[in-house]
């Protein structure tokens, strides 16, 4: 199955030094990664209400992730679309079986790459919901796992839009972690993000080495929010954070906060866009030697105190 290619809009390409508290390398294109580590690339897109020319733009995206020699590729919140009305993501929602996932399954096995599909408008219970689903499609096109977003975005943006994504979505109750070649992944989506003991669930109780939190933030809380909370839930969790960004305007009424970021265990950036607006991809490495020395030399796993603890508690 193919969509036809309409966009040709140049994609920017970021390569980011792999880096720890104790040393910096550079890596090129072709450049193998070291042992003990996996190569991983996260894009940035402005999707827009036509399912051809999104999908179009993840193909390019997936080739240039190929080439930089990345085996997975993390795409955003709402790759496939974003409606210009209400309504509009319903009428487009689909299964997991149905013609628009099979277009991106069929791109990673012929690509050869994982794929992180970061919120899907899947169908939901009834005509009125759907559901906000991260997929994760495997190198063979077989979807390995998927994950409904659990906490909707029922706000009113200071400055900004109100937003209530409720009316329209299914909230998901299940946590999901998956092992996979590059660790064992915590999956995530967006609003999420404000909710630090889903993370914290996902590191402690289901042994997450790298979370995947993929997200279209207003560019008002963007601002204020995005790179903070990030490299917070990394820090805390000491885990590798992976979050592909939507980008710039996607029509009239609603535009994107960009600012794709790979962060490791220590809360530092090792994979950034420069350009919060371009379409593009970011690529670092995963070192799982980093997540295992941040854990040993700090190991706030051993220090945290049981939920029995708190329960027992008493209020001064």
């Amino acid at each position: 199955m193919r969509f036809c290619p309409k966009s040709t809009s140049p994609i920017q390409i970021q390569i980011y030094p792999r880096s720890s508290s104790l040393q910096v390398r550079a890596f090129a294109a072709g450049e193998s990664p070291m042992a003990n580590s996996v190569r991983v690339a996260a894009a940035q897109m402005t999707s827009i209400n036509d399912l051809a020319a999104n999908f179009a733009t993840c193909s390019r995206l997936v080739k240039e992730a190929s080439a930089a020699g990345a085996k997975l590729l993390c795409f955003p919140e709402n790759f496939s679309y974003v409606g210009a009305k209400d309504g509009d993501s319903l009428k487009i929602a689909e299964p997991l079986d149905g013609y628009i996932m099979k277009g991106y399954c069929s791109l990673a096995r012929e690509s050869r790459i994982w794929l992180s599909l970061g919120g899907f408008q899947e169908k939901g219970s009834d005509d009125s919901h759907l559901r906000n689903t991260h997929v994760l499609i495997d190198d063979a096109g077989n979807i390995r796992s998927t994950y409904s977003k659990m906490f909707l975005f029922d706000v009113d943006v200071p400055g900004g839009m109100v937003f209530k994504e409720s009316s329209f979505t299914e909230a998901g109750k299940d946590i999901v972690a998956v092992d996979s070649p590059f660790g064992r992944l915590g999956v995530t989506v967006c609003y999420d993000l404000r909710f630090p003991e889903l993370y914290q669930q996902l590191r402690f109780n289901h042994e997450a080495q790298v979370l995947l939190i993929p997200a279209a933030f207003t560019k008002v809380t963007g601002q204020a929010h995005w790179e903070i909370l990030l490299r917070a839930r990394a820090i805390e969790t000491q885990c590798y954070v992976i979050a592909a960004a939507q980008a710039g305007k996607h029509n009239d009424k609603r535009e994107s906060y960009g600012d794709t970021l790979i962060i490791d265990p220590w809360g530092t950036v090792v994979g950034r866009l420069p350009d919060r607006l371009s379409t593009g991809i970011t690529v670092a490495d995963i070192d799982f030697s980093l997540i295992d020395s941040v854990r040993a030399k700090m190991p706030i796993s051993k220090h945290r105190k049981p939920a029995e603890f708190w329960k027992s508690s008493a209020l001064c």
